[in-house]
């Protein structure tokens, strides 16, 4: 979402929704075509009233519709569209109004899906027929859990099944196997939690730095600790995603993984005894490495596309002049200049122009990929990989947390600061030959600092009437200069990068520095004075989304490329 949007989406706060010129030209379209079967309708009565054959409809009425009459219901309904809907390029409804409104009725229809069963027994019973599957043992005590804390979500497990469908495709012992080729030495980077007779442990080998990950995920872990049967969990330490599949790959996975047949009517609830045993692997090892080093190099193609039909856009095209904008890649998931579908806005494989959007396909800092189903877990993941996302732990440790206090405390939405906040770290990627100038981040800064910039932005417009006129405000797109939106109730000069330029090489650090320049951090908790505040990726996900949506203010959740363990919810 842009700047722009932004705005739009603050005026529109204080206008209700209104029909649009559209929506009349609709409503127009349907009466003349009632009125053209009206006359049809009469041109088959007299037609049947002056024929003796059989096979011809008798249609009767009181008499026939004068042309006079419906000429003059012609000439009312055209002047009164005419009056009540302004005539012009504009709108008289912002695009926004039919975004929310139908963002809306889909959530309505996903928080019916999520809980329709009402006991147990139809709890399981919706498993089967959504899943085509038995659901897991155990499954009593997690519906008991869920229960007793009111969840909202009993029958939807779509996010779970998109990550874990491709698994079934694989034996149990290869997939033990690939477990702890995964976890066999430090430079794989994937760290192993192990649980053995109801308890979790953190293996050996794991980096200082990433070790709060761990105690995360076992925090997490500890209120249903016993529930769980003696596996191996290999665990991502990278903010990147890890396992990219080809498109030939993913076919004969999906087919393969395929239920192929009906649900058992009476599954054992056991899992399968002496499992720890089936984790002692002597030699997992295969003879190439299961991941490889990918760091510092464009990614877009060799990886980030791969699980796109040959024939998509992304696949077939390489854009190599920048430049210009490539309005057929964000078309798909856009309304005009607004972004409208979240789901479809993470796909590449009509994106190619994302290969220069972000740092993780400009040039990551740490990836290490690998194009075989490895069950690796990992807290986010771009579109077409692989990877099994699960919550972070950066929620769950103290690492961001909503927490008001005296010093910082998060007012009504209306006592707010009328400013769009965001403060962040140039970690998206690393930056030797310019790749900064593609990178999201630097892009929303350049953008919000640019005294020279201008913003296509619908405002409200109100000519002259008769002030007893049924009249609403028609939209129409201005360019404002960045200068003046602070005049419009917006003050976008908060967004700053903080401390230092990072993950940079030779001249990209100082030319990095003159075009921002940097601000001092601040308190976590102070982002509570703001009414707009802006969640924004960098390397993997950002970490912020959940304590804002606490707060009373007013989050946006910037498109990125990364998926957490609750999209599509």
């Amino acid at each position: 979402m842009s700047c722009a949007n932004l705005y739009s989406l603050v005026q529109w706060i204080n206008n209700p929704p209104i029909l649009s010129t559209q929506a009349s030209s609709v409503i127009k379209l349907v009466v003349a075509l009632t009125i053209c079967f009206i006359l049809y309708l009469q041109a088959l009565s007299s037609k049947s009233s002056s024929s003796n054959n059989a096979l011809t409809p008798r249609l009767r009425f009181q008499g026939r519709v004068p042309l006079t009459a419906i000429g003059i219901v012609l000439l009312v309904f055209w002047s009164w569209s005419f009056l009540r809907f302004p005539q012009g390029g504009g709108s008289t409804a912002h695009p926004i109004d039919s975004l929310l409104s139908a963002a809306s009725a889909q959530h309505d229809i996903w928080l019916q899906k999520a809980s329709t069963s009402n006991s147990l027994a139809e709890a399981v019973e919706e498993y089967k027929r959504r899943y085509k599957r038995n659901p897991p043992p155990g499954f009593d005590g997690w519906h008991r859990y869920a229960k007793e804390r009111f969840s909202v979500l009993i029958d939807d497990f779509d996010n779970l099944m998109d990550d874990l469908q491709l698994f079934w495709a694989v034996k149990p012992s290869e997939i033990r196997r690939r477990t702890r080729e995964a976890l066999s030495g430090p430079w794989n980077e994937v760290a192993e939690i192990r649980v053995r007779s109801g308890k979790a442990e953190i293996g050996p080998e794991v980096k200082p730095t990433h070790r709060w990950m761990l105690d995360g995920v076992i925090a997490m872990m500890k209120n249903y600790i016993d529930k769980i049967p003696d596996m191996d969990l290999g665990f991502n330490i990278n903010d990147e995603p890890r396992v990219a599949i080809s498109y030939n790959d993913l076919q004969d996975l999906h087919a393969d993984s395929a239920p192929s047949e009906p649900p058992k009517s009476n599954p054992s609830n056991e899992t399968s005894k002496d499992r720890a045993a089936g984790w002692n692997i002597s030699d997992p090892s295969s003879p190439d490495k299961p991941f490889i080093d990918y760091s510092f190099q464009p990614t877009f193609h060799s990886h980030g596309s791969i699980s796109c039909h040959p024939s998509s856009f992304a696949r077939r095209s390489h854009l190599w002049d920048t430049y210009p904008l490539c309005t057929d890649c964000f078309a798909p998931h856009s309304h005009g200049l607004f972004f409208s579908n979240w789901t479809l806005s993470a796909s590449p494989c009509h994106q190619p122009d994302l290969a220069h959007l972000h740092g993780f396909y400009l040039s990551p800092a740490a990836f290490k990929p690998s194009k075989v189903l490895y069950p690796v877990f990992s807290q986010s993941k771009a579109a077409g990989y692989a990877d099994i996302r699960y919550p972070s732990p950066w929620n769950y440790i103290d690492k961001a947390v909503y927490r008001p206090d005296d010093e910082h405390p998060d007012p009504p939405f209306a006592k707010k600061e009328s400013t769009l906040f965001w403060r962040g770290a140039t970690s998206e990627g690393l930056s030797r030959y310019g790749e900064w100038k593609g990178m999201a981040r630097q892009r929303l800064v350049h953008l919000a600092n640019n005294s020279t910039a201008t913003f296509p932005i619908l405002l409200p417009s109100f000519p002259h009437v008769s002030p007893n006129a049924r009249y609403r405000p028609t939209h129409t797109i201005h360019q404002v200069p960045s200068s003046q939106l602070p005049n419009l109730s917006l003050n976008i000069s908060s967004i700053a990068l903080v401390n230092k330029i990072d993950r940079c090489w030779d001249d990209d650090c100082p030319a990095q520095l003159r075009e921002f320049g940097v601000v001092g951090p601040s308190d976590f908790q102070a982002h509570w004075q703001y009414k707009y505040l802006i969640d924004l990726d960098g390397a993997g996900f950002s970490g912020r989304f959940i304590p804002f949506l606490q707060s009373r203010s007013l989050p946006f959740k910037v498109a990125g490329v990364f998926r957490e363990w609750w999209d599509g919810r």
